[in-house]
């Protein structure tokens, strides 16, 4: 399967689609109606309440409309990839791993406010991976900040992602203050006219907008196929870093550099979710996009073909599983 998406064939975008419903058929044949909490933003609210407008108590509206998002997440990271030369040859390898990732867990299937924010994100992502020398550097990063900003709305602990953006800024380009400024000040613009329109329309409720923060240990489903999915998230992710390891010499800075901001944006989307944490593991899905690209360097890199194709089967054996299991309980 991986070798049908090594080449740009705009087939393999078909055979995506179809592949990503079947590794997630029981969130299709069963869907879950997703539930806001408290620590969900109010823009999320607003999408649970007019989605339940349309669908009313049924979740297929839900799970197609996760899973369109996921589908669209997936081309906007291959497209990352393709713009700023990721991986040495353009492919659908990205849009694969980040559709085999999601699915690893039942939590990541449904319509969570932080698989929303994962939009913004990636969108920021491409914002920043293209500083390298950028004559319009300023602008990328204020468009940045304003982005994570918007994408808050949805979760607000995602705001933490301006620390990605500072990151990008002291990888990419010589420290710049001005540059560094900007992009604050892009987070804090939508709240800017928030507050501004609700302070003109006099019903100003701050704490409606911005809750209270607080750190916590989100609790974690362990069950044997919990611990099966880490490990199928983790045994790629360790190999693409030896292979990156191998190759870094041989890369451009601009592509070095690059890596080096995916992992900054791993390490922020692995500490997210300590703020407000919650028992729900669907928050971890913001950790989906930064896993995803390692595993799509290791779907590529290997010159003996074996190994990708062992992951990737492998993988696409326990989910099917997984599908199975949650629809017989």
């Amino acid at each position: 399967m991986p070798g049908i998406f090594r080449t740009t064939n705009p087939l393999s975008i078909v055979v995506l689609f179809f592949y990503g419903m079947v590794l997630r058929f029981a969130a299709l044949l069963d869907p879950v109606v997703p539930v806001a909490n408290p620590s969900d933003g109010v823009l999320y609210h607003s999408v649970i309440r007019g989605l339940k407008a349309i669908g009313g108590s049924s979740g297929f509206i839900y799970a197609i409309f996760a899973y369109l998002l996921v589908y669209a997440q997936a081309l906007m990271i291959n497209s990352v990839f393709f713009r700023h030369r990721l991986l040495t040859k353009p492919n659908f390898l990205p849009a694969l791993a980040y559709v085999m990732v999601t699915a690893l867990f039942p939590e990541w299937w449904t319509l969570s406010s932080t698989l929303i924010v994962n939009t913004f994100i990636i969108v920021a992502w491409n914002h920043l991976t293209a500083l390298y020398k950028s004559p319009k550097a300023k602008q990328l990063v204020f468009n940045a900040g304003i982005i994570i900003g918007l994408g808050s709305f949805f979760y607000f602990p995602s705001l933490a992602f301006v620390l990605m953006a500072i990151a990008a800024i002291l990888i990419m380009r010589p420290f710049s203050l001005p540059e560094l400024l900007l992009c604050i000040l892009g987070a804090t613009v939508p709240y800017y006219f928030l507050f501004a329109w609700l302070y003109l329309s006099g019903s100003l409720d701050i704490h409606k907008y911005i809750p209270n923060i607080a750190i916590s240990y989100p609790q974690f489903q362990q069950s044997i196929w919990a611990w099966i999915a880490l490990l199928l998230l983790m045994v790629p992710f360790l190999f693409s870093g030896i292979y990156i390891q191998n190759q870094i010499l041989r890369m451009l800075i601009q592509v070095r550099k690059n890596w080096s901001l995916i992992l900054v944006y791993l390490l922020i989307a692995l500490l997210v979710p300590f703020i407000n944490g919650s028992k729900d593991f669907e928050y971890w899905i913001l950790c989906a996009v930064p896993f995803a690209a390692f595993h799509a360097n290791v779907y590529f890199a290997p010159q003996k073909k074996w190994l990708p194709a062992i992951l990737h089967w492998g993988t696409a054996a326990f989910i099917l599983a997984l599908n199975y299991y949650v629809l017989t309980q």
